[in-house]
């Protein structure tokens, strides 16, 4: 996932693929790596107006039913995110862990 987490609909659309494949396939194995403007999504704390997608909870239900989340470390330092609370769950990663995620996988899919 590339872009920010709000103003466009990339990282809401990447999350309900993610929580549908937790619900109905459950032993798929969901690993989502951030990158860009996209690791502002794991900023612990996000407050959305009522009726308003909020993807903090969205990854919070991805990660109970067992996906992976990693955060580009680069891309964090240079957002200045390397001391901010994330959600729980998220961790720090870096692009050799991302690179040997894509080797391992069957697929690969981008927002």
């Amino acid at each position: 996932m590339n872009d920010a987490p709000y103003g466009t609909e990339k990282a809401y659309n990447a999350l309900r693929l993610a929580n549908q494949l937790a619900k109905e396939h459950e032993t798929v194995e969901v690993r989502i790596f951030l990158m860009a403007d996209e690791v502002n999504c794991a900023i612990a704390n996000q407050n959305t107006p009522n009726g308003y997608y909020n993807i903090e909870r969205m990854f919070k239900y991805s990660i109970n039913k067992g996906a992976k989340l990693k955060i580009c470390g680069s891309c964090a330092d240079a957002r200045g995110l390397k001391n901010m609370q994330l959600i729980e769950g998220a961790e720090i990663s870096t692009m050799a862990e991302f690179t040997n995620w894509v080797v391992e996988s069957d697929k690969v899919l981008t927002f």
